[in-house]
This record gives C-alpha cells, sequence and structure tokens, in this order.
C-alpha cells in the first residue's frame, strides 16, 4: 500500500509552467545572458586563434607535444563555439521535451 502511495505523489502535477514576465528584471537578465553569451563567442575565437598558433609552432618546430596540444585546443574550441551558438536551441528543445513528460 506504501508503494502504491509514493506512485501517486510522483505522478502529481503541482501545474507549474514558465510564465514570461513573471519577475521583476527579467528583460535585463536577458540582455546579461546574451551578453555573457557573446563575450564567450568573442573569448573562443581568441582561444582558436592562439591554439591553431601553437599547433602551426608546434608542427613546424618539430615539437609533437605543442602540436597535439594546439590540435585539442582547436577542436574544443571548436566544441565550445558550437555549443555557444547552439545554447538556445538546445534549451528549447529540452525544455520543449521536458514539457511532454507526464
Amino acid at each position: 500500500m506504501y508503494l502504491a502511495d509514493a506512485v501517486v505523489q510522483l505522478a502529481y502535477d503541482p501545474g507549474i509552467a514558465p510564465a514570461d514576465g513573471g519577475l521583476p528584471g527579467l528583460s535585463v537578465l536577458k540582455q546579461v545572458m546574451g551578453s555573457l553569451n557573446l563575450f564567450g563567442i568573442v573569448a573562443v575565437v581568441g582561444a582558436l586563434a592562439v591554439s591553431a598558433g601553437v599547433w602551426a609552432w608546434g608542427h613546424h618546430s618539430g615539437g609533437h607535444q605543442a602540436e597535439a596540444n594546439g590540435k585539442k585546443g582547436v577542436l574544443v574550441s571548436a566544441g565550445a563555439a558550437l555549443l555557444l551558438g547552439a545554447a538556445n536551441g538546445v534549451v528549447s528543445f529540452f525544455s520543449g521535451l521536458g514539457g511532454q513528460i507526464k
């Protein structure tokens, strides 16, 4: 009997949904997040340039460790750029998926 009560509690719908404009300062928070996203993208451009330079320097100087670190930096920078650019879509996708769970 106790297990059935726990399952009923898990299935309880509290009726809470995201509401636009529910808190004061939401527009400011959106601007701050957009600015942080832009700052992250600019930082990734710099990291990509430095990593590509390390990769080229390591390749031409015979420094295999520097070359490997440069390649790793380029891949990490590219992945970070992908995630920063797709942040809105990723959050929207998973939020929509989560809203479908009953």
